[in-house]
Formats: C-alpha cells, sequence, structure tokens
C-alpha cells in the first residue's frame, strides 16, 4: 500500500476534528525525519510504506509512543513495520482527539 493512497485519510481524519493539514504534517515530519520536499516526492512517487519507514529517521522517544490502536497495543506490535505505521496512526488519532501537539510530539 502506498502512502500517498492513505495521506488524504490522514488529513481528512484531523480535519473533521478541527485539526490541519500542517498538524499533520509536523506529526510526519517528528516521528520520520522528513521534511516538506521529502515528504512531497514520497506522495509524487507513490511509494510504499515499507520503503517510507525504511528510508525514515524514527526518533529515539518513538518508544514512548504507548496506548491501544485498531485493538493492539503499539508497544507490544513484535513486527517493527507495523509497529511504525500504527505509531502513525495512533498519532493522528491523538491529534484528531484534541491531545495538545507537545504531547503528541512526546516532548
Amino acid at each position: 500500500m502506498s502512502f500517498a493512497g492513505v495521506y488524504p485519510h490522514y488529513i481528512h481524519k484531523a480535519e473533521k476534528k478541527g485539526r490541519t493539514k500542517a498538524e499533520v504534517d509536523a506529526i510526519i515530519f517528528w516521528l520520520t525525519g522528513y521534511d516538506e520536499k521529502a515528504l512531497q516526492q514520497i506522495i509524487d512517487e507513490k511509494t510504499n510504506f515499507e520503503t517510507f519507514f525504511a528510508n525514515a529517521q524514527i526518533p529515539p522517544n518513538a518508544s514512548k509512543i504507548t496506548g491501544v490502536i485498531c485493538g493492539y497495543r503499539v508497544e507490544d506490535i513484535e513486527d517493527k513495520l507495523m509497529q511504525q505505521i500504527r505509531y502513525l496512526d495512533k498519532l493522528i488519532d491523538e491529534l484528531a482527539k484534541g491531545k495538545a501537539m507537545e504531547k503528541i510530539l512526546r516532548q
């Protein structure tokens, strides 16, 4: 599955709850180390999630992302790629639920 196919859903989920595309992008930038130009290239090239996360610079404090998403505790997911995908899902979910950006970004 390409990241570009899911990205609009992240934005829609956030905007439906009064949050912004800029906030979604800030979460992606924090979790992956990508910048705006790199993210646009990923979207344009329809990069799959495996490549998306393989080239990402996941921050050390990403391990502080805990909780349940889609019925699974993210900290207990053994498959690294699936865990990283669920990290992103969890952060977007927290954004949509109104959590402050400082807390979402584990600062």
